[in-house]
């Protein structure tokens, strides 16, 4: 069961499903001025999805030069005027298929539309070249089970991935149109994945059904008391749930029964 790139999205059942292309503004410039000093300053930042350029803004004010990549044709078109003299080039297209390969060093920050949460995570998780930093402001729940000490299939992949933080809490108040719920910024810092992909492609049958005991859904694997044997061995209850295990318990799990 190899695991490559586009088929997470599907395994991990993670958050974004829904295509809609209503956009949330933020215009508090105390904010945006704060989201683009957790990205860092210098050389390139890349955008994902500037809108009407509000964060753009700030974000021009600390890198040397910032890639916009945009999907609305007519923003895209229109971003370029707001910023006559600056170092900006506006990218007209899908972020999702946006390459990531550049010669340099560069951070990527964006306001990300909530439906594509998961296929963002798992692009700028997998690039070929790895971003130096990404900072997002997604939806606050996402944030809070990426961190959750109860992990999820979403949260082991980017804990796998990245050394993670969560920045400021941005209330839906803050947005025109204010959305449903609120938001928070995600600081990542993508490095090598700290386990493989068949250490991960077990964590993916673990989590075939998330409530159930994990001896259940790894029952096709060994018999309940070689799994009862084996998790008591790694310190791991035999009652255990898959969102009890962190990554280094997968880990050991993988190495006692693979």
């Amino acid at each position: 069961m190899a695991v490559g790139r586009g088929q997470l999205i599907s395994g991990m059942h993670m958050v974004g499903t829904k295509k809609s292309l209503g956009q949330h503004w933020l215009k508090n410039r105390a904010i945006l001025d704060e989201i683009a000093r957790l990205a860092g300053e210098g050389g390139l930042c890349v955008e994902i999805g500037p809108g009407l350029g509000f964060l753009t803004s700030s974000l021009l004010k600390r890198f040397e030069r910032v890639i916009a990549v945009e999907y609305d044709e007519r923003l895209a078109e229109n971003l370029p005027k707001s910023f006559p003299g600056k170092n900006l080039t506006v990218e007209k297209g899908d972020f999702l298929e946006y390459n990531l390969d550049f010669d340099e060093k560069y951070v990527i920050a964006g306001n990300i539309p909530y439906y594509i949460t998961s296929p963002i995570l798992e692009k700028v998780l997998m690039a070929d070249k790895l971003a130096e930093k990404v900072v997002l402001l997604m939806q606050k729940e996402v944030v809070e089970r990426i961190l959750d000490e109860k992990e999820t299939v979403l949260s082991l992949f980017v804990k796998n991935r990245a050394e993670v933080a969560a920045g400021l809490v941005v209330t839906r108040e803050e947005f025109t149109p204010p959305p449903k719920v609120d938001s928070q910024v995600l600081v990542l810092e993508p490095h090598a994945p700290e386990v493989g992909e068949p250490v991960f492609e077990l964590i993916l049958r673990a989590f075939r059904a998330p409530r159930k005991k994990l001896i259940h859904n790894l029952s096709d694997l060994r018999s309940r008391e070689e799994l009862i044997q084996v998790l008591e061995k790694i310190g791991v209850s035999p009652l255990a749930r898959p969102g009890d295990l962190h990554l280094n318990n997968y880990y050991d799990l993988y190495c006692a029964i693979m």
